[in-house]
C-alpha cells in the first residue's frame, strides 16, 4: 500500500516538474518572439526613414553658401495648387537659389503646359521681387513646353532659350466644361437645383446656360487674359513683334518664337550655364519635398503594414 502511494506522488512530481518546464519554456518563446517583432519592426522604420532621407539629401541644396556655380529651378508638369509646379512648391526653392551667395544666376529650366493663373502669377511676382532684391539674372530655358501658365512664369525672366522644336506661347485664358441637358431631357431626367441666390447655380452643368452667365463668364475671361498680356509685355518689353494672332491663344515653335520675340535666343540649360552665366557647375534647387512624400506613401504602407504585423497589431498577421 505505502508502495503505491510513493509511486503515485512521484509520477505526479514528475508530472508537475514536465509541465513547468513546458510553460517555462513557452514563457521564453513568446519573450523571444516579441523581441524579435519588435526589433523588426524598428528596422522598417529605419529602413523608410533612411530612404527617405537619403531622396530628400540627394535633391535638396545645403544651405550653406556654396561655391561658384548656376542655380536651377524646375518647373514641370501642370501648374496647379499643391502639385509639383505649384507656388508653394516652387517659391521657397527661388528664395534658397537667389539667396545663395555663390549662386550666379537663376534658370528656370522650364516643360509645361500651363495651368492656373494664380498660382503663375505668384510665381512670376515673386521672381521679379527676387531678381530685383538680389541683383541676379534670372533665364528662361524652354525644354518640350513653355504654354499659357508657364510662360505667363517665363515673362519674368530676363531672357527667355528655346529649342528650336519647343512648343512656346499658348498666350490665353479658357473655362471650360460640358452641358448635360439635352441627355437629361432624352433620358426624361429632371433636374431639381434649389439656389438661395439667383446666381448661385452658376456654370451648372445640369441647368441651360444663360446668355446673362455667358456674358459674365467672357467678362471675367476677358480680364485675366489682359492681366496675362499685361505681364507679357512688360516682361518682353519691346523684343514684342506683336501680331493679331499672338495673344489669340496660338502656340508656336522655338524657332518662330524667337522671330515674333517670345523669346531670345535657341540654347539649353548647358549652354545657358557656360555660355551665359559663365559657371558651367549646375546645383538643382528644386523642391523635391513632394516626390519623397509620394515615395513614403507608395512605401510607407506596405512597410507600415508590416511593421504594424510584426507587432502583432493588425488582425490575421502572425
Amino acid at each position: 500500500m505505502n508502495h503505491e502511494v510513493t509511486t503515485g506522488s512521484g509520477a505526479s512530481h514528475w508530472e508537475r516538474e514536465a509541465i513547468e518546464k513546458l510553460l517555462l519554456a513557452d514563457v521564453r518563446e513568446r519573450r523571444a518572439a516579441r523581441r524579435w517583432r519588435m526589433l523588426r519592426s524598428l528596422l522598417w522604420m529605419l529602413l523608410l526613414g533612411a530612404l527617405i532621407w537619403v531622396l530628400a539629401s540627394d535633391q535638396l541644396p545645403t544651405s550653406a553658401p556654396s561655391a561658384r556655380h548656376t542655380a536651377m529651378v524646375a518647373i514641370r508638369g501642370e501648374i496647379a495648387e499643391r502639385g509639383e509646379a505649384s507656388a508653394e512648391s516652387v517659391l521657397p526653392a527661388l528664395r534658397t537659389a537667389m539667396e545663395d551667395k555663390g549662386a550666379q544666376a537663376l534658370v528656370l529650366l522650364i516643360n509645361s503646359p500651363g495651368g492656373s493663373p494664380v498660382q503663375a502669377g505668384l510665381i512670376n511676382d515673386e521672381i521679379r521681387r527676387l531678381r530685383a532684391l538680389h541683383d541676379k539674372p534670372v533665364y528662361a530655358v524652354v525644354e518640350e513646353a513653355c504654354a499659357s501658365g508657364a510662360y505667363y512664369i517665363a515673362a519674368a525672366a530676363d531672357r527667355i532659350y528655346v529649342d528650336k522644336a519647343s512648343i512656346v506661347g499658348s498666350i490665353g485664358v479658357l473655362m471650360n466644361g460640358f452641358g448635360f441637358v439635352g441627355a437629361m431631357d432624352k433620358l426624361g431626367v429632371e433636374r431639381r437645383l434649389l439656389t438661395a441666390g439667383e446666381n448661385k447655380g452658376f456654370l451648372d452643368p445640369f441647368s441651360p446656360q444663360s446668355e446673362e452667365h455667358k456674358r459674365h463668364a467672357q467678362s471675367m475671361l476677358a480680364q485675366i487674359h489682359r492681366q496675362f498680356i499685361d505681364v507679357v509685355k512688360a516682361g518682353r518689353g519691346e523684343r514684342l513683334k506683336e501680331t493679331p494672332e499672338m495673344f489669340s491663344g496660338l502656340f508656336w515653335t522655338g524657332e518662330q518664337a524667337v522671330q515674333l520675340g517670345l523669346a531670345d535666343e535657341l540654347g539649353s540649360l548647358d549652354s545657358v550655364a557656360r555660355d551665359v552665366v559663365k559657371a558651367e557647375r549646375v546645383i538643382d534647387y528644386t523642391n523635391r519635398e513632394n516626390i519623397a512624400e509620394r515615395f513614403a506613401k507608395r512605401f510607407g504602407a506596405g512597410i507600415g503594414q508590416g511593421a504594424m504585423g510584426s507587432l502583432g497589431l493588425l488582425p490575421g498577421v502572425r
